[in-house]
């Protein structure tokens, strides 16, 4: 792991495979590691260069979180662009997860001749806030559930870990898994101040961010080969929102995740990988 410069900021990357390879960008929703390590390396064994990297406000990146960021959902999409020119020859292969397909679908928006494929993995067309009334909306139980938990200690790297365990089974997600990743977070976040893990490990700064204006009704424009990726059992974004989003990109792929929540499971890797293969 280390940081480039792009877009006037410090943004934490790391690569896998050949550095001279086709390169697949994957924006993290919000920190690289929302992308499993065995996914990044299939895709590096399929003939990639994968780079995964932390938003801003995350992991290694420019991190200065306040109660409303400098920034807005334009600037981390001009970050992805800015990155994939630092790191590539040619355009790049984009993919986003969560709040990071987000960041894609505007990125390639914006700066269409900077990628030349999308994948978006369990994300929505609308900002965070209320959906339009087609789109279906956070599971309520879930976020009650959710919501209804004692803060950790941000200092205490144990309660951290077994907080987000008990979010990933709320969720849905293997709750080993999302223990291990948060310890892993914990580990790679600059400080213990509470909006700082918060915007790590919840990607709470995400949900102050300002995203207008809305983007959903460009989705016709994307015109790059584009995988949409769902998890059917998806209680924070149901799986309408990703059905909704491969309608409305021309020539979308819909690939829906039978056994997935929020997170890629281990199980799905391949699968994944092999269909992001196919686009370039």
């Amino acid at each position: 792991m280390t940081t480039v410069k792009a877009n006037g900021i410090a943004l934490g990357i790391e690569s896998f495979g050949d550095d001279n390879a086709p390169l697949v960008l994957l924006a993290g929703g919000t920190t690289m590691l929302s992308w499993p390590d065995a996914l990044c390396e299939r895709l590096a064994a399929g003939g990639r260069r994968v780079v995964r990297y932390d938003l801003r406000d995350s992991g290694e990146s420019t991190t200065d979180p306040k109660q409303a960021p400098a920034y807005t959902l334009r600037d981390l999409a001009a970050d992805a662009a800015a990155l994939a020119d630092v790191l590539g020859d040619g355009p790049a292969h984009l993919a986003g997860i969560d709040v990071g397909g987000m960041v894609a679908q505007v990125a390639v928006l914006d700066h269409p001749s900077a990628f030349s494929a999308l994948t978006l993995v369990g994300t929505r067309a609308v900002a965070p806030g209320p959906p339009d009334d087609d789109l279906p909306d956070h599971d309520q139980a879930t976020m009650s559930r959710l919501f209804a938990r004692p803060i950790p200690d941000w200092t205490d790297r144990k309660a951290v870990a077994e907080f987000a365990a008990a979010a990933a089974e709320i969720l849905g997600d293997d709750p080993l898994t999302g223990r291990a990743v948060a310890a892993r977070i914990w580990d790679r976040t600059p400080g213990t101040a509470p909006p700082v893990q918060m915007a790590n490990q919840m990607g709470m700064v995400f949900s102050r961010l300002d995203c207008k204006p809305r983007w959903r009704e460009r989705l016709p424009e994307i015109k790059v080969p584009t995988l949409v990726v769902h998890g059917r059992r998806n209680r924070f974004f149901p799986v309408g929102n990703g059905k909704a989003i491969a309608r409305e990109i021309p020539g979308a792929q819909l690939l829906v995740l039978e056994e997935a929540a929020t997170a890629i499971p281990a199980a799905a890797i391949d699968e994944v990988a092999a269909a992001m293969l196919t686009l370039g």
